[in-house]
Protein backbone atom coordinates (compact mmCIF):
# COMPACT_ATOMS: atom_id res chain seq x y z
CA UNK A 1 0.00 0.00 0.00
CA UNK A 2 1.06 3.36 -0.38
CA UNK A 3 0.23 5.80 2.04
CA UNK A 4 1.02 8.95 3.13
CA UNK A 5 0.21 11.77 5.70
CA UNK A 6 -0.31 16.07 4.67
CA UNK A 7 0.46 17.74 8.34
CA UNK A 8 -0.36 21.46 8.60
CA UNK A 9 1.64 22.55 11.74
CA UNK A 10 0.07 24.83 13.76
CA UNK A 11 1.16 26.82 16.93
CA UNK A 12 -1.59 24.29 19.33
CA UNK A 13 -2.98 22.59 16.62
CA UNK A 14 -2.13 20.34 13.47
CA UNK A 15 -4.62 19.28 11.09
CA UNK A 16 -3.58 15.42 9.52
CA UNK A 17 -4.74 13.43 6.39
CA UNK A 18 -4.13 10.32 5.66
CA UNK A 19 -4.58 8.92 1.88
CA UNK A 20 -4.28 5.98 0.05
CA UNK A 21 -2.07 7.35 -2.70
CA UNK A 22 -3.41 4.52 -5.85
CA UNK A 23 -6.67 5.00 -5.27
CA UNK A 24 -6.89 9.02 -4.21
CA UNK A 25 -8.64 7.87 -1.40
CA UNK A 26 -8.96 9.85 2.47
CA UNK A 27 -8.53 7.55 4.62
CA UNK A 28 -8.56 9.65 7.54
CA UNK A 29 -8.47 13.07 8.55
CA UNK A 30 -7.77 14.47 12.35
CA UNK A 31 -7.01 17.80 13.59
CA UNK A 32 -5.30 17.15 17.10
CA UNK A 33 -3.37 18.96 19.31
CA UNK A 34 0.18 19.03 19.09
CA UNK A 35 1.15 16.27 21.61
CA UNK A 36 -1.06 13.84 19.97
CA UNK A 37 0.63 14.21 16.11
CA UNK A 38 3.45 11.35 16.80
CA UNK A 39 1.10 8.80 18.78
CA UNK A 40 -1.48 9.13 16.14
CA UNK A 41 1.40 8.86 12.77
CA UNK A 42 2.97 6.00 14.79
CA UNK A 43 -0.46 4.27 14.90
CA UNK A 44 -0.99 4.68 11.50
CA UNK A 45 2.48 3.71 10.92
CA UNK A 46 2.08 0.58 12.40
CA UNK A 47 -1.46 0.35 11.11
CA UNK A 48 -0.36 0.20 7.12
CA UNK A 49 3.31 1.53 6.79
CA UNK A 50 4.01 5.85 5.86
CA UNK A 51 5.67 6.06 2.59
CA UNK A 52 5.92 9.69 3.22
CA UNK A 53 5.24 12.62 4.70
CA UNK A 54 3.99 15.92 3.17
CA UNK A 55 4.81 18.97 5.70
CA UNK A 56 3.30 22.51 5.32
CA UNK A 57 6.43 24.71 5.61
CA UNK A 58 4.45 27.09 7.95
CA UNK A 59 4.35 27.28 11.73
CA UNK A 60 7.37 25.25 13.28
CA UNK A 61 8.10 23.13 10.48
CA UNK A 62 11.92 22.72 11.26
CA UNK A 63 11.12 21.07 14.57
CA UNK A 64 8.17 18.84 12.95
CA UNK A 65 10.68 17.74 10.07
CA UNK A 66 13.20 16.33 12.33
CA UNK A 67 10.47 14.76 14.32
CA UNK A 68 9.13 13.46 11.05
CA UNK A 69 11.82 11.69 9.58
CA UNK A 70 12.16 9.15 11.80
CA UNK A 71 9.13 7.84 10.71
CA UNK A 72 9.21 8.39 6.94
CA UNK A 73 10.94 10.71 4.07
CA UNK A 74 9.67 14.03 4.81
CA UNK A 75 8.54 16.57 1.75
CA UNK A 76 8.57 20.18 3.05
CA UNK A 77 6.02 22.27 0.63
CA UNK A 78 4.62 25.85 0.80
CA UNK A 79 1.39 26.12 2.38
CA UNK A 80 0.89 29.81 1.77
CA UNK A 81 -2.57 30.64 1.04
CA UNK A 82 -3.96 26.68 1.93
CA UNK A 83 -6.70 27.88 4.19
CA UNK A 84 -8.47 29.66 1.76
CA UNK A 85 -8.25 26.93 -0.79
CA UNK A 86 -9.14 24.88 2.26
CA UNK A 87 -12.32 26.69 2.57
CA UNK A 88 -13.03 26.30 -1.17
CA UNK A 89 -12.38 22.27 -1.23
CA UNK A 90 -14.72 21.96 1.74
CA UNK A 91 -17.61 23.12 -0.34
CA UNK A 92 -16.36 20.83 -2.78
CA UNK A 93 -16.22 18.00 -0.70
CA UNK A 94 -19.25 18.61 1.88
CA UNK A 95 -21.76 21.15 -0.40
CA UNK A 96 -23.82 23.33 1.24
CA UNK A 97 -27.40 22.16 1.99
CA UNK A 98 -29.99 23.66 3.34
CA UNK A 99 -30.38 27.73 3.38
CA UNK A 100 -26.66 27.59 3.25
CA UNK A 101 -26.56 26.69 0.14
CA UNK A 102 -28.22 29.91 -1.39
CA UNK A 103 -25.33 32.08 0.33
CA UNK A 104 -22.58 32.70 -1.96
CA UNK A 105 -20.10 30.73 -1.55
CA UNK A 106 -17.27 32.80 -0.56
CA UNK A 107 -19.50 34.22 2.17
CA UNK A 108 -20.32 30.66 3.32
CA UNK A 109 -18.00 29.93 6.60
CA UNK A 110 -17.26 25.30 7.10
CA UNK A 111 -18.54 24.61 10.51
CA UNK A 112 -15.44 22.36 11.42
CA UNK A 113 -11.47 23.96 11.83
CA UNK A 114 -9.70 23.75 8.43
CA UNK A 115 -6.45 22.43 9.50
CA UNK A 116 -7.09 18.54 8.19
CA UNK A 117 -8.74 19.73 4.62
CA UNK A 118 -5.95 22.31 4.40
CA UNK A 119 -3.46 19.10 4.83
CA UNK A 120 -5.42 17.38 2.19
CA UNK A 121 -4.62 20.72 0.06
CA UNK A 122 -1.06 20.36 0.43
CA UNK A 123 -1.10 16.58 -0.46
CA UNK A 124 -3.09 17.38 -3.89
CA UNK A 125 -1.06 19.88 -4.92
CA UNK A 126 1.75 17.98 -3.86
CA UNK A 127 0.59 14.95 -5.72
CA UNK A 128 -0.89 16.67 -8.60
CA UNK A 129 -4.16 14.49 -7.95
CA UNK A 130 -7.82 15.29 -6.16
CA UNK A 131 -8.67 12.87 -3.58
CA UNK A 132 -11.99 11.23 -2.66
CA UNK A 133 -13.02 11.90 0.72
CA UNK A 134 -16.05 9.34 1.31
CA UNK A 135 -16.48 10.21 5.38
CA UNK A 136 -18.07 13.00 7.03
CA UNK A 137 -15.92 16.54 7.60
CA UNK A 138 -13.53 15.76 10.54
CA UNK A 139 -14.93 16.20 13.67
CA UNK A 140 -13.39 18.44 16.47
CA UNK A 141 -11.19 16.49 18.89
CA UNK A 142 -10.35 18.33 22.42
CA UNK A 143 -7.41 20.28 22.46
CA UNK A 144 -4.95 19.75 25.14
CA UNK A 145 -2.15 22.09 25.65
CA UNK A 146 0.60 20.51 24.05
CA UNK A 147 4.14 21.35 22.34
CA UNK A 148 5.61 21.15 19.15
CA UNK A 149 8.47 18.15 19.19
Amino acid sequence: MTHLVGLDPGRSKCGLVLVDLPSTQVLSGVVLSCADVLPQLCDWQQNGGLDHIVLGNGTSHQNWNKALRTLAPVHVVNERGTTLRARQRYWQLWPAVGLRRLLPEGLRVPPIDLDAVAALVMVEEHHQIRCVWPGPPPRPQPIKSGHVP
